[in-house]
């Protein structure tokens, strides 16, 4: 493949890998897509090719179909042990972040929540959603009419907004300090303090440091408070098995304020929280390592600043 070839695939590589991560919601599954989509233009006829990116973006959502489709994720993502890749600010794989819908599209809630969708009802909804393409241009890519893109993109809509637990929009600044709070309650023992900083519907997931084939789903405040705080206590066991004492920072974790634990320059586990109306509305734990990898890397490259607990 010639250089002017190369220098069209690499000047979409972005794009390609912020759309494949928010179809697929694994920073590993979209980066293997990325690198199909590249073999794939390498072997095209690109003469016949009349607008690259566009012939790379239908490629590339339909291998991330297919990998939606195929019975080994249909039992990963059914089975209860599915959650998405967390990823830290600043990482290009979250692509655009101008508009309302752009961000949430790559919140962790929002890439939670489009496991209840069809595969091209998500398609439909990140293509419109956070990418702006016309419905005539996702019939295209989709190989569906303009009348089948505009119902899915209507049926996911309803679904998300459905499911979507959400108060007033908190700005980051309000929205770390009640993360703040909440460590402080939880380290202290405080439990009525944890339940009072919870919304009346919240939800928290934990992937269980990986130990556990499902998720574990705590609905109700006072079992997340009784969860968190159970969580954030630290024991011996506890530490043998991170390895030591963790640094605890906040930071931006797909746009959400999260608590980050880290020894040295590795990261054991993440906490990212949803907050509305000055209080914390979802709570996603996340330990297994093969989740944290990509996150982890960005950190060695990251300056938080001083943790705001020095050794947990």
């Amino acid at each position: 493949m010639d250089s002017a070839a190369t220098d069209v695939f690499e000047a979409g590589r972005g794009r390609l890998a912020s759309l494949a991560y928010r179809l697929l919601g694994s920073a590993a599954d979209a980066e293997d897509a990325v690198q199909d989509t590249f073999l794939r233009w390498q072997a095209a006829d690109r003469d016949r090719v009349e607008v690259p990116q566009a012939w790379l973006t239908k490629a590339l959502t339909n291998l991330c179909l297919d990998r939606l489709r195929s019975a080994h994720a249909r039992h990963e993502r059914t089975a209860g042990a599915w959650l998405p890749e967390p990823l830290l600010e600043g990482d290009p794989m979250l692509g655009p972040a101008d508009t309302f819908e752009q961000r949430e599209s790559v919140s962790l809630a929002v890439l939670t929540l489009m496991e209840r969708l069809s595969p091209v009802e998500r398609a439909v909804y990140v293509l419109r959603e956070a990418f702006s393409y016309s419905h005539s241009e996702i019939a295209g890519i989709l190989d569906i009419t303009e009348p089948a893109s505009q119902q899915h993109l209507h049926r996911a809509r309803v679904r998300v907004a459905a499911e979507r637990r959400r108060g007033t929009q908190t700005d980051p600044a309000s929205a770390r300090r009640v993360v703040e709070e909440f460590l402080a309650a939880a380290m202290s023992g405080r439990t009525e303090r944890l339940v009072a900083l919870l919304t009346d519907d919240v939800t928290a997931v934990s992937d269980g440091a990986g130990l556990s084939r499902r998720l574990l789903r705590f609905i109700t405040r006072e079992r997340v408070a009784s969860y968190v705080r159970a969580g954030f206590k630290p024991t011996p066991a506890k530490r043998r098995l991170a390895g030591g004492s963790p640094a605890l920072h906040i930071a931006l974790v797909n746009g959400s304020p999260a608590v980050v634990a880290v020894i040295e320059d590795r990261v054991v586990g993440a906490v990212a929280f949803e907050v509305g109306d000055g209080k914390v509305t979802s709570l996603y734990g996340i330990a297994a390592a093969g989740r944290l990898a990509r996150l982890e890397k960005a950190w060695r490259l990251y300056e938080p600043g001083a943790p705001v607990v020095n050794a947990w």
